[in-house]
């Protein structure tokens, strides 16, 4: 069973003790969310890198040269 650790800053007391349903449930559902989130991210910065690409090529096709594009892009 999963447990969390209780710490009493006056004394310096040290508590383990076992979650309880609710809380297993909520560690799950987050952990759940944060997943979610973290693909979510991925997925944006991929979408960006690949558009940034797609900018720099369309760019570099209208004759701008390597310096004046990154001077765009920067």
């Amino acid at each position: 069973m999963p447990t969390k650790l209780i710490i009493n800053c006056e004394t310096g007391e040290q508590t383990e003790v076992e979650l309880t349903a609710d809380e297993i449930a909520q560690r799950e559902a987050d952990a759940i969310a944060y997943e979610k989130q973290r693909l979510a991210d991925e997925e944006l910065a991929a979408e960006k890198a690949t558009n940034r690409q797609s900018a720099i090529a369309k760019l570099s096709g209208l004759g701008l040269s390597a310096d004046e594009v990154a001077a765009l892009l920067n």
